[in-house]
């Protein structure tokens, strides 16, 4: 019965309009939209990667093999399962022109292909040529593609000639489109596209250069991926091939897309906490302004389980449209804006309603409203009639009854629950609630005492009206006081921790790795070519360092006999080929940490000298065999010793090391970091590519920049997710000012009865206002640095200073904004005429 009455009464009063809950309505679907947009554009990128596999990987399947070409057996068997199989060699290089002020060089990843190349997707080429007609040899010379950037550094248009290791070519025609790119993952140079047969003369592809070959199959539209990825294994066990295939085509971008998208959901979830702060506020207010009709329901004999239906129902209805429009804004949005964002991607994207992101974010709106709306609710059923009548909404108890305490905790961990399975990630996502929860707390410890500073502090201000009022209402209105501090420190300390850790990340890439790291890294330096390498270099007083490595390239395919992924899951050594090197003697920087270095002149059984950070992650002890695969022989050696390596210096690191015996007869190349002054490295550079033209310079400064464009993008989209967070803060910030109008009214009217002038009340607002935000502002900024160093140190593994321009910025930003909302609300109070408002108070 008490149901039915309560849906009746929720009813009539929702015809009274919606004024009260704008606020309310825009926290909550604001959160949703920022969820549910994030989740769209995730999920469709997503689809378009699963709908467009196989054309970004180049084929139905793909078999990669590193640092040599397929053996016949292996193209045998390729050719037997394919309609068509396409070849394509993979591998850096220095394209080089001879131009009007000189030589000049350039890093490109170039891609050489055969006749079958590409088997889906076309190029896009300018002008418009076949492929074929594109790489074909005119009077002795092959065709050749470039990206434009490339052709625009070298200042080369069609028709011009350029090197490739002491191969000279004819760009035919500017690369615009390349339909296999996006699967290949990160590149430090602009590409460049070569029939591989036109490489024989170069130099580039000799035993033990740094390449990959790829074979592309075209498989008939019945063939099982599954089966024929076991046969592949099975057939070749030891030949270290990677096998990918069309149903994730791009790897590396759907980790990053699904990695990215996991964080901003919960940068989105911590902006639906902070509008749940007002919501919670909302409905608190609310019920504040209704306390005359609910003492009017109980004198009428209205029980406590009708009362809570009655707004319970009423605010559920008012959740659901705001949870409403938030999904029809999230999910409208990324629609609309479909042709801009997919001029951004570099993968194709589906743009529709996809209902999973959109369920998701429901359901964190659904479980977020409840939370929040939950617990002042409940808290009307401890207030009797005469204090309901007295307007004293807040004379109950502080805690509602524990039934409710225990729903409430069984949604928050409901939503904790929900977050962790849908993130993908849930260890970051049990650190980054627990860090919200955390910093909820500090923020009703800091409101508190804030409250108490305010109070002991009021008694020295006597004589200075202004300043009295100011603290006396910080001190004696909880509800303003925690409520400003906990929406605008909530939305500012997420803030303040993505400006630290993006000023963190910046000041890593760009001024403290250029004082440590090398110039210039140099590989495919062959054996004979060193002497002369060293010998430019020696001599040459700008030189402060150089170090030199024999490099091969190696699959860790078995631990202990067992299958590495099976030992050591999913860590990043064991998940491609890593750099292998040898050295007879222990080299001046390796620092043991356990175990021994073999002897110089040691020729028995193989013996791996391995990372020790890494070594602990994967479980590994001294004595455990390690199998590698290099160029399709496998090599089991034994760990005797574990090493430091810093691979935070960008100099020269091998996580393992074997002795010289066991690698020196394979094919391979050196590798060498060169440390030199700035105005040495062009001609460095110089002089060594014309002696040695098969070297590949890579310029650590230019990959420095690469890096930094990447971070650059992240930074952007979670400095948008966190600018959303912090909108959410200001819309409740507002809301509380708006709230607390009633009472700056009753307070104004007081205070010019006793005398107080305007002038006086306004500066006693903007005062308070002022010292909530610096509040709320100091202590965002004391949490947004320990959550940064937090990530700073366990995530990222780097170091960490408060980067002050952005804390500063962030106690500067809360004082403004609760300055601003508290101004914007002083109109009313200062305009009401105080027997009026006496009176209507008696």
């Amino acid at each position: 019965m008490s149901f039915a009455i309560a849906g009746r009464l929720a009813r009539r009063e929702l015809r009274g309009g919606l004024r009260s809950f704008r606020i309310f309505l825009a926290c909550l679907t604001l959160g949703v939209a920022a969820i549910a947009a994030v989740g769209s554009v995730r999920t469709a990128i997503e689809e378009g990667l699963a709908r467009e596999g196989a054309a970004l990987l180049g084929g139905d399947a793909e078999l990669e093999f590193t640092y040599r070409f397929a053996t016949a057996a292996e193209r045998d068997w390729m050719e037997a399962v394919a309609e068509r199989l396409s070849e394509v060699a993979d591998f850096r290089s220095m394209a080089v022109t001879d131009g009007p002020s000189g030589t000049e060089r350039a890093l490109t990843q170039v891609k050489s292909v055969d006749d079958a190349y590409p088997l889906l997707g076309t190029l896009g080429l300018d002008p418009p040529l076949p492929i074929t007609e594109a790489l074909a040899t005119t009077d002795g010379i092959p065709g050749g593609l470039m990206a434009p950037l490339l052709a625009d550094r070298l200042g080369l248009v069609p028709g011009d000639t350029f090197r490739l290791g002491t191969q000279t070519f004819r760009l035919s025609a500017i690369l615009v489109r390349e339909p296999d790119d996006a699967g290949a993952g990160f590149s430090l140079g602009p590409r460049t596209i070569v029939a591989t047969s036109a490489l024989d003369a170069s130099g580039l592809l000799g035993p033990g250069t740094l390449f990959e070959t790829k074979y592309r199959l075209d498989l008939p539209p019945d063939a099982d991926l599954d089966a024929l990825e076991r046969e592949a294994k099975a057939t070749f066990p030891d030949s270290g091939l990677r096998w990918r295939d069309s149903r994730n085509g791009a790897p590396g971008v759907a980790r990053f897309v699904e990695r990215l998208g996991s964080f901003l959901v919960l940068v989105g979830l911590s902006g639906l906490i902070v509008g749940g702060v007002g919501v919670s506020s909302a409905v608190r207010a609310f019920l504040a302004g209704k306390t005359g009709v609910i003492a009017t329901l109980r004198t009428l004999g209205a029980d406590r389980r009708t009362i809570f239906l009655t707004y319970f129902l009423q605010i559920g209805a008012l959740s659901l449209l705001g949870i409403a429009l938030g999904l029809i804004l999230g999910a409208g949005l990324p629609i609309a804006f479909s042709p801009l964002i997919e001029d951004r991607l570099p993968v194709p994207a589906v743009f529709a309603l996809h209902p999973r992101p959109l369920m998701e974010a429901a359901l964190y709106g659904v479980l977020t409203a409840l939370i929040f709306t939950l617990w002042p609710l409940a808290r009307t059923e401890d207030i009797r009639a005469a204090a309901l009548f007295r307007d004293s909404l807040g004379a109950g108890k502080l805690l509602p009854a524990r039934r409710y305490l225990v729903t409430v905790a069984l949604l928050a961990a409901l939503l904790v629950g929900a977050a962790a399975a849908f993130s993908g990630s849930p260890l970051l996502t049990l650190w980054t609630v627990g860090g919200l929860f955390a910093a909820l707390l500090i923020l009703v410890l800091a409101a508190l005492g804030l409250r108490r500073v305010a109070a002991r502090t009021k008694v020295l201000t006597r004589g200075r009206t202004a300043w009295r009022t100011a603290l006396g209402a910080i001190a004696g209105s909880g509800e303003e006081t925690t409520s400003v501090v906990l929406s605008l420190g909530l939305g500012l300390s997420v803030l303040a921790a993505i400006g630290q850790i993006d000023g963190n990340l910046q000041t890593a890439i760009s001024q403290d790795l250029p004082e440590r790291a090398p110039s210039y890294f140099f590989v495919d330096i062959q054996r004979d070519q060193m002497p002369g390498f060293r010998e430019r270099l020696d001599g040459d007083a700008a030189v402060s360092k150089v170090e030199s490595a024999p490099m091969l390239r190696g699959v860790i395919t078995r631990i202990n006999g067992r299958p590495a992924r099976e030992v050591a899951g999913d860590h990043w050594v064991v998940r491609g080929d890593r750099g292998v090197t040898y050295s007879a003697a222990k080299p001046d920087n390796a620092r043991l940490t356990a175990g021994a270095w073999w002897p110089e002149d040691y020729t028995g059984d193989p013996q791996i000298s391995f990372a020790a950070e890494e070594a602990e992650e994967m479980g590994l002890s001294l004595g455990d065999t390690m199998t590698v695969s290099i160029l399709g022989r496998e090599i089991t050696g034994t760990i005797t010793s574990f090493r430091e390596v810093d691979f935070s210096t960008a100099g020269m690191g091998f996580v393992l090391s074997m002795n010289e015996a066991a690698l020196v007869g394979a094919p391979h190349t050196f590798i060498a970091t060169v440390y030199a002054d700035p105005e040495a490295e062009a001609p460095i550079l110089r002089d060594l590519t014309t002696a040695f033209p098969n070297i590949t310079a890579i310029s650590v400064r230019d990959a420095i920049d690469r890096v930094t464009e990447v971070l650059g993008g992240i930074s952007a989209a979670t400095r948008y997710g966190a600018a959303a967070t912090l909108l959410t803060g200001v819309l409740v910030l507002i809301g509380a000012a708006a709230a607390g109008v009633r009472a700056r009214v009753y307070e104004a009217a007081v205070l010019k009865t006793l005398g107080a002038s305007r002038a006086t009340i306004l500066l006693s607002f903007a005062l308070r206002s002022a010292i909530l935000g610096a509040g709320a502002g100091l202590v965002a900024l004391v949490a947004g640095i320990a959550g940064a160093w937090a990530v700073m140190h366990f995530v990222m593994e780097a170091s960490f200073a408060v980067i002050w321009p952005n804390a500063v910025a962030i106690v500067l930003g809360g004082l403004l904004c609760t300055t601003l909302a508290g101004l914007l609300f002083a109109l009313p109070p200062l305009a009401a005429r105080p027997a009026r408002v006496l009176r209507a108070r008696e």
